[in-house]
């Protein structure tokens, strides 16, 4: 089975909703969808139920905060126990990225509505936790003057140490410091930036 993210806002196989929340899938080419309704839930839409279980554990990869998935009949198709959320003032995280990406902006833009809507992975480090991911989500948490964020606290691979070394080499110490960039130029630099690093990695 092979299961891909649809990484644009524009593919008409799936809702706009859907989309704007990174949830659209294909597994063996054909189209499913995951819509979160709730702080805790999601639908999932596709052709074959059997996979949906499959598919609930591919988007808790990206999401772990959501941990109940339901079928659009209510039924319940699979089902975790929740991760402990945590309170972060966004002076306490440490990107481990330096750029946000406009067209990302906009569409998280449309179903974020408060502090509380906002979830991302961390990595504690010290006092401080480090962003593993939701950079353009910290962007508009800055943007509207939110506080604090919630979020997960995970682990990662030590791969995230040379990001956070770079970042900090470019002056981005809080999500206050992050950088908007056009959707191509955020490909271009971003997308670059980590293409360099890994060949870097497979040369050793």
């Amino acid at each position: 089975m092979e299961i891909k993210r649809v990484d644009n806002y524009t593919d008409g196989r799936f809702s706009a909703v859907a989309l704007r929340q990174h949830g659209g899938f294909l597994i063996d080419g054909e189209p499913y969808e995951v819509e979160i309704i709730s702080s805790d839930t999601a639908v999932v839409r596709g052709m074959c139920a059997d996979n949906f279980s499959h598919l609930a554990e591919e988007f808790r990869f990206y999401a772990p905060h959501i941990c109940r998935f339901a079928d659009e009949k209510g039924d319940v198709v699979a089902e975790y126990p929740p991760p402990e959320l945590i309170s972060v003032a966004l002076d306490e995280i440490q990107p481990s990225q330096f750029y946000a990406d406009e067209e990302k902006l906009a569409a998280v833009s449309a179903f974020i509505h408060a502090p509380e809507d906002i979830v991302i992975q961390v990595k504690r480090w010290g006092d401080r936790c480090v962003s593993l991911d939701g950079h353009t989500r910290l962007y508009l948490a800055v943007q509207r003057g939110y506080g604090s964020v919630r979020a997960a606290v995970s682990e990662s691979d030590d791969w995230v140490w040379r990001f956070v070394h770079e970042a900090r080499a470019r002056g981005v110490y809080s999500p206050r410091e992050l950088k908007l960039l056009s959707h191509e130029e955020y490909e271009r630099e971003w997308n670059g930036f980590c293409d360099r690093i890994f060949a870097e990695e497979d040369e050793q």
